[in-house]
């Protein structure tokens, strides 16, 4: 780094706690997560966990995307469809849907712990890789949850809690 000459200003610096004020600013702009996007070849499945506090609303959003990106509003070929569970920590149901192309769920955490969502495409030879997004909320992240609660008839005078969700996924190769 050059020496300064004589005469002139010091280098400004701006002091810590305006950075941190910068840092938070940028960070409260940046856009939002988009939804997670992954691939299941024919005859697989991939499970995703969310650990979910009781009484924390959940919210999810899944569906195929288009094989060809060049036509995303293509009519989706009948071997891309994938089916869904959702089980709560203790193996019940929460949500099933099979052999569709997109769908939502929605419900009101009754058990704490971790919360599992299952994808699965059916087998077809030769193989087909199927892509799927998928969007799952919960707690205060769930920001839509009450347009998608009255679709998925939860009670809406469930409280939300602030706290961060934690993910997890895997795969379980047949």
């Amino acid at each position: 780094m050059a020496a300064a000459r004589p005469g002139s200003p010091a280098p400004r610096r701006l002091p810590p706690s305006t950075l941190l004020l910068l840092a938070a600013v940028l960070l409260a702009a940046s856009p939002p997560a988009r939804a997670l996007r992954f691939d299941l070849e024919s005859g697989h499945t991939k499970c995703i966990s969310d650990e979910i506090k009781v009484d924390s609303m959940a919210v999810g959003k899944y569906s195929v995307v288009a094989p060809d990106p060049s036509y995303p509003d293509a009519q989706l070929p009948e071997s891309h469809r994938v089916s869904l569970r959702v089980t709560s920590p203790y193996g019940n149901s929460m949500h099933y849907s099979e052999n569709v192309q997109s769908g939502h769920f929605a419900f009101t955490a009754v058990e704490a712990g971790d919360y599992l969502a299952c994808f699965w495409a059916p087998d077809h030879k030769p193989p087909v890789t199927v892509t799927f997004e998928f969007d799952w909320k919960s707690g205060v992240t769930a920001k839509d949850w009450s347009n998608v609660a009255k679709k998925g008839k939860v009670d809406v005078s469930a409280s939300i809690r602030p706290w961060a969700a934690h993910f997890s996924l895997f795969s379980n190769f047949n």
